[in-house]
Order: structure tokens, then sequence, then C-alpha cells
């Protein structure tokens, strides 16, 4: 009985140990995401407003436009009304249910993927309530075709999904020939 209870005491604090590990990766890189959209969206808003820019252009391919974003990704669907506030409540909760996928991930993979996406998706949702609107300023385009403009929350967010994407479909792949 006694080595059964320090068994069991024994995993009880590797779960713990393995759980503040995936809290504080989770934290770490969220962070980062988070911050990393937060400087460049206010560099960028007060470098337009103090120099009274519509666009800068940097290279043939890359110009920095400020949009101010009242729809969803990458514009669609906007809105200023209770639409609006109806997207930003659907928001709130998709992050919080990102925020339990974390919790109940079981590969370093998914929670770095899913602390990708939510601070991507946190520094999105404050400017909505913030600004009432997501500034995207990132223009990429080549012989005139031009990408939806975006920021670097979406930059995190995407990169997040597509790594989930890809690991998913490998391991499909590595059952399918099982």
């Amino acid at each position: 009985m006694i080595i059964a209870g320090k068994f069991h005491q024994v995993l009880v604090k590797e779960k713990i140990a393995l759980l503040n590990n995936k809290i504080l990766i989770s934290i770490i890189i969220l962070f980062f995401c988070f911050i990393t959209d937060r400087v460049t969206k206010i560099y960028i808003i007060n470098y337009f407003v103090e120099n009274n820019f519509n666009d800068l252009y940097i290279n043939p391919h890359l110009n920095f436009v400020l949009l101010w974003n009242k729809g969803i990704a990458f514009g669609l669907l906007e809105s200023e009304s209770l639409f609006y506030n109806l997207i930003s409540v659907l928001i709130l909760m998709i992050i919080i249910f990102i925020f339990y996928l974390i919790f109940k991930a079981k590969k370093k993979i998914e929670v770095i993927c899913f602390s990708m996406i939510s601070g991507g998706a946190m520094g999105n949702f404050v400017d909505r309530i913030y600004y009432n609107a997501v500034p995207d300023f990132i223009d990429l385009h080549h012989k005139g075709f031009h990408w939806f403009t975006f920021n670097v929350s979406d930059i995190w967010i995407t990169i997040g999904i597509l790594i989930l994407l890809i690991f998913d479909t490998i391991k499909l792949m590595i059952n399918k020939n099982d």
C-alpha cells in the first residue's frame, strides 16, 4: 500500500511538471506573438499619423498601407453594427476554446501551434476592443495582383494553422500506410 501511494505521488508530480512545462511554453509563445503584433501595429500607426502618410513603398512586392478592418479575417464581412459586436463575441469564444485546446493538447507541436493562433487572435481582439477595428498594413503584391492586406497577428494565426494542417496530414498519411 505504501509503495502504491508513493508511486501515485510520483505520477501526480510528473503530471504537474508536464502541465507546468506546457503552460510555460504556451505563455512564452503566446506572449511573443501578442507582443510582436502590438509593437508592429503601434509603430505603424504612429509612423503613419506622425508623417501623414497613406502608404509606404518598401520594395516592388511590398508596401505598408494602413487600413482599418471592421470585418473578420482579411476584411471579410465588414460591418459597423450589431453584427460587428456579435463577431467580436464569437471571436472571444473561439479564443477561449483555443485555450482549452492548449490545455488538452498531448503533443508539444499542438501546444506551440495553438499558442501561436491564440496569441495572434488576442492581438486582433484587443484591437477590436480598443480601436473598434483591426489595423492591417502589410500589402503583398505581384504584377498588379494584391493579396488581402494583413498584419502580424494574421501571420501568427496562419503559421499556426498551416503547421497543424501539415502535421495532421502527415499523421493521416502515416496511419493510412500502416
